[in-house]
C-alpha cells in the first residue's frame, strides 16, 4: 500500500489559479495552467503575451514548455493532465494535441475563442491524430470572478483614460482658442 496522496482536481486547479493571479498582476489576462504526471507539477505557466512580446505565450503554452523541458522531451508522459483556468484555444489545442497530452481540466468556458466546447469543438473534427479526454468546471466560480473582475477593471481604466483624453482635448482646444484670441 503506498503512503502517497492523491491530491483531487481542485488541488491542482487551485495551483494553476495562483499562476492566474501572477498574470493579473502583470496586467496579462488572468489564465493560470499547471501540468501534473505522477502526482507532481512538472510544468506551470501564466498568461504572457504582452509582457514576453510574445502572441504564443499563453499559460498552456507556457506550461508545455516548462514540462517538456524539465523532462527533455517534446512529448508529456502518457499520465500528463492540464489543469487551466479558462477554456483553451485553438492554438493551445494545437499545442495539446501534438504535445500528447491525456487529459484536461478547465475551470470556465470561454464564449468567443473556447475550442474544447464554446466556439469551436476541435476534437470532434476527426482532424487530430490525438485526442484527449476533458473536464469543465472545476474551481468554476472562483475563476469566472477571478476573470470578471479583472475585465470590469480593464473597462474602468479605459473609461477613465477616455476621459483623460477627453479633458486633455479640451483643454488644448481652449488654449487655441486663446492664442487665436491674442493674434
Amino acid at each position: 500500500m503506498s503512503d502517497e496522496i492523491q491530491f483531487t482536481d481542485e488541488h491542482w486547479m487551485q495551483l494553476a489559479y495562483e499562476q492566474a493571479v501572477i498574470a493579473a498582476s502583470l496586467q496579462e489576462i488572468p489564465v493560470g495552467a499547471v501540468i501534473v504526471s505522477q502526482n507532481k507539477v512538472i510544468g506551470a505557466g501564466y498568461n504572457a503575451p504582452i509582457s514576453l512580446q510574445d502572441p504564443s505565450a499563453h499559460a498552456e503554452v507556457q506550461a508545455i514548455r516548462q514540462a517538456c523541458q524539465n523532462i527533455n522531451n517534446y512529448r508529456l508522459p502518457d499520465d500528463a493532465i492540464l489543469y487551466v483556468t479558462l477554456e483553451p484555444c485553438t492554438m493551445c489545442v494545437g499545442a495539446l494535441v501534438h504535445s500528447r497530452i491525456k487529459r484536461v481540466v478547465f475551470s470556465t468556458t470561454e464564449p468567443k475563442a473556447g475550442s474544447l466546447v464554446s466556439a469551436r469543438q476541435l476534437l470532434n473534427s476527426g482532424y487530430y491524430n490525438h485526442v484527449f479526454s476533458f473536464e469543465q468546471g472545476c474551481l468554476q466560480e472562483q475563476c469566472s470572478a477571478q476573470l470578471s473582475a479583472f475585465f470590469k477593471m480593464r473597462r474602468e481604466q479605459k473609461r477613465l483614460l477616455r476621459l483623460q483624453e477627453k479633458s486633455n482635448n479640451a483643454e488644448l482646444s481652449t488654449e487655441n482658442q486663446l492664442k487665436s484670441s491674442d493674434n
